[in-house]
């Protein structure tokens, strides 16, 4: 069964930056490269949302709330997703969690990574 682990979460400072990393294991290089992946947030009460994903172009897409402060990448011989937080303020604090973007064939979720901004 395909585990996700986020990683990297924490408390920052407004203004501060942090890394995630999300690591597959359980599935193949090949099989998880193939994957349109993205990362989420949930505040608790609130519904999960996305806030940074690749599109089925290679692309990248992000939430105009995060728009040119957060970044996502992957490294795929890694089997890893990060997202780079910049400018943290303290509206983006949430569990963080990765998976698939396409609904109804997602992944089952990790247990997150939970990011505090503040001071």
């Amino acid at each position: 069964q395909v585990q996700l682990v986020e990683s990297g979460g924490g408390l920052v400072q407004p203004g501060g930056s942090l890394r995630l990393s999300c690591a597959a294991s359980g599935i193949s290089v090949k099989l998880f490269s193939s994957y349109v992946m993205g990362w989420y947030r949930q505040i608790p009460g609130k519904q999960r949302e996305l806030v940074a994903r690749f599109t089925s172009g290679g692309s990248t897409d992000y939430a105009d709330s995060v728009k040119g402060r957060f970044t996502i990448s992957r490294d795929n011989a890694k089997n890893t997703v990060y997202l780079q937080m910049n400018s943290l303020k303290p509206e983006d604090t949430a569990v963080y969690y990765c998976n698939r973007v396409m609904e109804g064939y997602q992944l089952k979720w990790g247990q997150g990574t939970q990011v505090t901004v503040s001071s």
